[in-house]
């Protein structure tokens, strides 16, 4: 007799929700780390307040910090990915296209993590996704069209964002199938991401100081608490239920929640940014979702 399937329970759909309501919010948020600061001094801070509340939280737990030297490896190669290239990547691409379309970009994560998860995790991966992956990036050029009619004058810097966006995509997908390895399930994961975080904030620091010189910080309150947010809130609470979700339902799967992300993200941006929708930027964005429900209704899309 078969019961309810496991992505259909509760113990997994309410972080799945969680996750998504607090990430469609923060890509407006992150439009306002953006001026004074540096990016790459703006992400440094997020994963510090990140990395303090997850190790603050293991101890609070009792679960035990220390890593051997297996477990420092995955969290460097985690923080790297992760806490440096993705969301340096993230930061940069919002100075050249608004926070909305970067949401959308990062939409199409079920895609990379669905290979990823093929070569690295043998999981097969179902035709239905193959098709909703390509009527997904088919609405994505739609938007890129869009992009450089309304904006003729800035299409080498529509491009530049986007493909910015592109690779923070792919360097996120390698984070992602890294959680689902059998290396990331021998640690807590409290720790392990608090760890991670540091060693992240501690590239990002080193990165920054090589290229745009000494910290710099910026005491309004809106930046303060923006960083408090994406600090605590989108990365500590958000990565540890997402993470949670690939342990046990996969990459694949819990890259869904990129379905309505990005309908929040351009909804703020509308509202905060100035976002002007066309027929041809609607329809854009419309067939990049609807290929993401088909990939979603897919049976097995990994398997």
């Amino acid at each position: 007799m078969s019961g309810t399937p496991r992505s259909a329970t509760p113990a997994v759909l309410i972080p799945f929700f969680i996750v998504t309501l607090i990430w469609g919010s923060t890509w407006i948020v992150i439009r306002d780390q953006l001026g004074v600061v540096p990016a790459s001094w703006s992400v440094t801070y997020r994963f510090v307040i990140a990395g303090v509340t997850m190790l603050l939280w293991a101890w609070w737990r009792g679960d035990r910090i220390a890593l051997d030297r297996r477990g420092l490896l995955f969290a460097l190669g985690l923080g790297f990915a992760q806490f440096c290239l993705n969301f340096n990547f993230v930061y940069r691409s919002e100075q050249y296209v608004t926070s909305g379309l970067v949401a959308l970009m990062y939409a199409l994560l079920v895609v990379p993590n669905a290979l990823l998860a093929r070569i690295f995790l043998g999981q097969r991966m179902g035709r239905q996704l193959l098709v909703g992956s390509v009527i997904a990036l088919a609405g994505v050029a739609l938007l890129f069209l869009h992009e450089a009619r309304e904006h003729p004058e800035n299409g080498s810097a529509v491009v530049l964002g986007l493909a910015i966006a592109l690779a923070g995509v792919f360097s996120a997908s390698v984070a992602n199938v890294m959680q689902a390895t059998s290396t990331a399930k021998a640690y807590p994961m409290v720790p392990l991401l608090g760890v991670s975080m540091l060693i992240g904030a501690a590239i990002d620091a080193a990165y920054a100081g090589a290229t745009v010189g000494a910290p710099v910080f910026d005491w309004r309150w809106s930046y303060v608490g923006g960083l408090l947010y994406l600090g605590i809130v989108a990365s500590a609470v958000a990565f540890t239920l997402y993470y949670g979700l690939i342990r046990t339902i996969g990459p694949a799967k819990a890259a869904y929640n990129g379905v309505v992300v990005p309908v929040i993200a351009m909804l703020l941006s509308t509202l905060f940014e100035g976002y002007r929708w066309s027929p041809l930027a609607g329809g854009g964005a419309l067939l990049a979702l609807a290929g993401l429900v088909v990939a979603l209704k897919a049976r097995r899309p990994n398997r």
